[in-house]
């Protein structure tokens, strides 16, 4: 190896960096051993499903892994791209929404094996009732909770309930598209990072993906549904439960102590929650 350059973004505590080798191969790793226990699992998915993904995904290829001795390490393809400018430009932007419809459609019928989203997040659908849990408890603490959230927890945990089945669909989603999880090459957009992969509606990866777009300059999210292709059909009641969801899990999940290893991931889910939350509180007033 001539050269490793470590990358930045992202919440994994592990490493991560581009590759120059001697014989002028390019790759990029990720490795990750216990310093958060959760992380070499979510290394493990994605080895599974980078392995499975077929050649016409717009993800990177992943030519190698090794799970040994506490570490998993995953080699994959350089993609000669970066990640979309902070706060977003709208021509990227706009570049980047093109590329998730066309995502969808790759992806319809799922290609691959992969759980339902309904399964395979622990916390989505789950955060306001574990709040009105702890509003109800007698040394229950939610001080410092948005008040409309407060006054509406009971009505917040029903309507989140409706999450997994307002997701159920045939489409291969990322499950965690973000900014830092994009790269823009020349003359594609490729999906990075792909431990989340699930099945659920095509219109689910852009939904959970618009809180961290409006957070980081993006428009408002209902702007952007309103024109989307995927979301043209998609059930506004639905819609909105998995908006429900998303502002409960992140809401919930801001307010715990940080987790072994990362240290940032709290402030980011709260800033989520805080955005995904104001977009709830719009979609509710309108009825939608």
């Amino acid at each position: 190896m001539i050269r490793a350059v470590t990358q930045p973004g992202g919440f994994s505590p592990g490493v991560a960096a581009r590759l120059l080798l001697t014989d002028g191969r390019r790759a990029f790793v990720k490795a990750v051993g216990d310093i958060n226990p959760d992380s070499p699992d979510i290394h493990r998915a994605e080895a599974r499903i980078a392995a499975a993904l077929p050649v016409s995904a717009p993800a990177a290829r992943l030519l190698a892994s090794l799970d040994r001795d506490g570490w998993v390490i995953l080699i994959f393809e350089d993609v000669d791209g970066r990640m979309p400018f902070q706060p977003w430009q709208q021509a990227e932007l706009s570049r980047v929404l093109d590329a998730m419809a066309d995502l969808a459609l790759t992806l319809t019928p799922a290609p691959i094996e992969a759980p339902t989203a309904a399964s395979r997040f622990r916390y989505l659908g789950r955060g306001w009732q574990q709040l009105a849990a702890t509003a109800s408890a007698a040394d229950g603490d939610v001080d410092g909770l948005d008040p409309w959230a407060r006054a509406a927890l009971d009505d917040l945990a029903g309507l989140e309930t409706g999450w997994a089945a307002a997701t159920e669909g045939t489409t291969l989603a990322h499950g965690d598209v973000r900014a830092d999880n994009i790269l823009l090459a020349p003359d594609r957009v490729v999906f990075v990072d792909w431990p989340w992969a699930c099945v659920a509606q095509p219109w689910f990866d852009l939904v959970t993906m618009l809180p961290s777009v409006a957070l980081n300059g993006g428009p408002p999210p209902e702007s952007v549904i309103a024109t989307h292709p995927v979301t043209r059909d998609a059930d506004p009641g639905g819609v909105t439960a998995v908006v429900a969801a998303l502002a409960g899990m992140f809401t919930y999940l801001g307010r715990q102590p940080d987790p072994p290893g990362l240290p940032t991931v709290r402030a980011f889910q709260r800033a989520q929650g805080e955005t995904a939350l104001a977009w709830l509180k719009a979609r509710i007033t309108r009825g939608g």
